[in-house]
């Protein structure tokens, strides 16, 4: 499927809207990830539905600005979201709110957390970026490119969050259960992505191509 470029007076617009974007879903996130589910019988969490959010955002970046702009992307977005995650994750720590005096002591639990979450989406979404560019270059099948860089960004993904959050963690359940859940989770995640995303991915992109084409847009095409 061929895209034409975004217009290079909207990029920076588009971008701070994707970046804005990108640290909700990492805020949402790790508030999410602290709610235990268990599906068929295997442990997992609300966060698992989530995030595969991003990746979709991301490759549409790629397609439609390049690497280069989509790598910006994560560059700003990732302080600002590791400090508001943690915020809200100190705020909102065990699904209710604790009022602001919580903001008042260091929690230590939540900061790893936050951090776990800020070292995942930077190596996933790099990674993700990579993988994407690399493959819509090599084949000209739309659903490629989006289907196998969700395959191993999220991978990447997962097996750093959970390790670096859960791994002899303070919470006893997370620290007994947490490979399962990571597993269960990337299961989770990429079914969502492959069934849901990619899909989404294409008539998305479509649905940009199409818009950009009635714009009068430039013509200059992407592969």
């Amino acid at each position: 499927m061929s895209s034409p470029m975004a217009p290079p007076s909207r990029v920076p617009l588009f971008l701070s809207l994707l970046a804005t974007f990108h640290i909700a879903i990492v805020i949402a996130s790790n508030y999410l990830v602290q709610l235990p589910i268990t599906l068929l019988g295997f442990h997992s969490t609300w966060g698992a539905f989530s995030f595969p959010f991003i990746f979709l955002a991301t490759d549409l970046t790629v397609r439609l600005v390049g690497k280069g702009p989509a790598r910006r992307v994560i560059a700003w977005a990732m302080v600002p979201a590791l400090v508001a995650s943690y915020i809200v994750g100190v705020l909102f720590h065990d699904g209710h709110f604790n009022g602001m005096g919580a903001l008042g002591a260091f929690n230590t639990f939540v900061f790893r957390i936050a951090f776990a979450s800020f070292a995942a989406y930077v190596l996933g979404q790099l990674l993700d970026i990579q993988v994407f560019d690399r493959m819509r270059q090599a084949s000209r099948a739309w659903w490629l490119a989006p289907a196998a860089a969700s395959v191993v960004g999220q991978a990447l993904d997962t097996a750093a969050f959970f390790s670096i959050a859960f791994w002899r963690s303070s919470d006893a359940f997370m620290a007994a259960n947490w490979m399962e859940i990571a597993v269960v989770d990337y299961v989770i995640k990429l079914a969502v992505s492959l069934l849901l995303f990619v899909p989404a991915y294409g008539v998305a992109l479509a649905a940009i191509v199409r818009a950009m084409r009635q714009g009068a847009a430039p013509a200059m095409a992407v592969r």
